[in-house]
């Protein structure tokens, strides 16, 4: 029988036992601190269940602290027992976090990061900004040249290294690029991965494919060394695998799964569906829903809109940040900045290629042409390209850029590549929005930035061999003769104010543009 010393020191050992046990039960619970870059990826992994189904019977979620700040963030599940956190700080300083689950492993995990200021390169998300217009998040200004590369994701390694190559010297800062495989028209290939597991020709939407993502979120790291948006297409009609009909309760599933996987890449943008119109499975009540999904779940509030096919989406709806047009009505533009009060992209124009079908050969011209009319007209233009060849089409092996990637053949990007860095300058100027504004009423086509910063005229198919310029009185500007093929600029000598009479080189398609001096 113990006396009272021996049973006061078995006390105080089970007592410091106790303690012990809970301390190690607390340092297994917190997580390491890391340092990050601003607008750049956190990334905690997390061990946990594996048996079952963890996609349905498992959810985690993790809220990170700085100050008053608390932003929320959805986990997910990445396969073989790992689960992963995703987030990206805006703000430099001291994060911390704690997770939630309703498994014990994976609630209560905490831990912290040091965001430090983001390095030359990492200018931050997109955003709107002057109403009608992009910058980044850290003020730069951003004008969107985009192009379209539906499917180029699902193509061979080599396909997508070569695209990845043509991406780096191009002209292009954003491309429109699907998630589900597509089958059209010179694609009908079977994709090297699905996103959900199959059995013989269903899918069960029950499970996840986790390398399918993964892939996808090495394309995007991809994109954004490149400092190219990934405008993510989120559903499309063009579908052999069942996934535009799939039960709602699994759309909604994996766009929750998506947001979480690639909302922290501060290149992402959402694209609700290309030519939603064409789904006819889907209601109003759908995609109303699915863009709350969108809204609510996304904690960094990316760029999102929706494509159609036929009739404008009413995009003065709240989701939208912008308007994604499908159309070639140019002169429409500056009402539908108005009636939407918003950025307007025509994301789909019509492509330069010399296919049979209307919408894929424009000529290099036209192209061209297209881009310098959505720039006067204060919005913005979107390139595809659809060359083939007879022998190509023969064996069933055509490779074209606006679904596949590879090279692009068309004489325009270059040309889109000169008006990129004239607009980039015009913006660069101090003073006022970055963005152009049409000028109204129209005589010949020009646009200006606020405060005549600067002024761009655009002669389109007339050839006048000279015109008295209506220039604001009592400001003096220089002027610029802008060969848009050419690819020219040449100083027009003097300085101009008020109604300034210019000699032109009286042929079409030509561009003045005069800068406040």
């Amino acid at each position: 029988m113990m006396n009272r010393r021996e049973m006061l020191k078995a006390g105080s050992a089970a007592l410091v036992g106790a303690a012990t046990a809970t301390t190690e039960a607390e340092e297994r619970k917190f997580v390491s601190s890391s340092t990050v870059e601003q607008w750049d990826i956190f990334e905690q992994t997390f061990t946990g269940p594996r048996e079952g189904n963890p996609f349905l019977d498992v959810w985690t979620q993790a809220v990170f602290r700085k100050g008053y700040r608390d932003v929320r963030v959805d986990g997910f599940y990445d396969g073989n027992g790992i689960y992963k956190m995703r987030f990206m700080p805006d703000e430099p300083g001291t994060w911390t976090f704690e997770t939630d689950s309703n498994i014990p492993e994976l609630k209560g995990r905490k831990g912290s990061l040091q965001c430090v200021p983001a390095k030359s390169g990492n200018h931050g998300p997109v955003r709107v900004r002057d109403s009608y217009h992009f910058g980044y998040a850290d003020g730069t200004p951003y004008f969107p040249f985009g192009t379209t590369c539906y499917a180029w994701v699902h193509q061979t390694e080599d396909l997508q290294r070569q695209t990845l190559e043509f991406l780096r010297s191009g002209p292009f800062n954003k491309i429109r690029m699907c998630l589900f495989p597509k089958w059209y028209q010179y694609n009908h290939g079977v994709p090297p991965r699905f996103p959900f597991q199959r059995r013989d020709d269903s899918n069960d939407y029950t499970h996840f494919v986790p390398e399918f993502f993964q892939h996808i979120e090495d394309r995007i790291q991809d994109l954004r060394a490149l400092n190219i948006e990934a405008d993510l297409i989120l559903f499309h009609p063009y579908d052999h695998w069942g996934f535009q009909e799939m039960p709602a309760d699994v759309n909604d599933r994996y766009l929750r799964y998506v947001i979480a996987r690639f909302a922290a890449y501060r290149n992402v943008w959402w694209s609700l569906a290309n030519e939603f119109d064409l789904m006819r499975k889907k209601s109003s009540a759908d995609w109303d829903r699915y863009a709350s999904i969108v809204t609510e779940t996304d904690p960094y509030a990316h760029l999102r809109s929706i494509h159609y096919s036929r009739a404008p989406y009413d995009y003065s709806r709240t989701w939208c940040t912008h308007a994604s047009v499908q159309d070639y009505a140019f002169d429409k533009a500056p009402q539908w900045r108005v009636d939407w009060r918003k950025p307007v992209i025509f994301d789909e124009c019509m492509y330069e290629g010399n296919i049979n079908s209307r919408w894929g050969n424009l000529s290099g011209e036209e192209m061209t042409r297209r881009f310098w009319l959505c720039t006067v007209a204060g919005v913005y233009g979107g390139h595809g390209e659809t060359y083939v060849d007879e022998n190509e089409i023969e064996n069933d092996k055509a490779i074209l850029w606006w679904s596949h990637g590879g090279t692009l053949k068309g004489s325009s990007p270059k040309r889109i590549g000169f008006l990129r860095k004239l607009l980039e300058d015009i913006g660069a100027q101090e003073g006022g929005h970055i963005g152009l504004e049409a000028i109204e009423p129209v005589y010949y086509l020009a646009a200006k930035r606020s405060s005549n910063q600067a002024i761009l005229w655009y002669f389109d198919f007339h050839e006048p061999s000279y015109y008295d310029f209506p220039l604001p009185e009592g400001a003096r500007f220089k002027a610029e003769w802008i060969d848009p093929w050419q690819m020219t600029v040449k100083a027009i000598e003097g300085v101009f104010t008020g109604k300034s009479r210019i000699k032109l080189p009286g042929k079409p398609y030509q561009a003045i543009v005069f800068r406040k001096v």
